[in-house]
C-alpha cells in the first residue's frame, strides 16, 4: 500500500463523517493542519453532489 504524503500539499480536503475518532481510535494529526478543510458527510454522496454542481 502506497503512503500518500498529504501533509505536504497545498490544500487537503478530508472527508469525515463526524468528529469523532477513527477505527484505532487514535486522532489524525493532519486534520489539525493549516492546510486541512474538513468536508462532513458520507464521501460517496458528497462527491457526487460536487460533481453536479459543477457546470458541464
Amino acid at each position: 500500500m502506497p503512503v500518500l504524503r498529504v501533509w505536504e500539499s497545498r490544500r487537503v480536503i478530508v472527508f469525515k463523517r463526524s468528529m469523532a475518532a477513527g477505527y484505532a481510535g487514535v486522532q489524525n494529526p493532519l486534520f489539525l493542519k493549516d492546510n486541512t478543510s474538513m468536508l462532513f458527510g458520507d464521501a460517496k454522496e458528497t462527491v457526487e453532489a460536487i460533481i453536479r454542481a459543477l457546470p458541464a
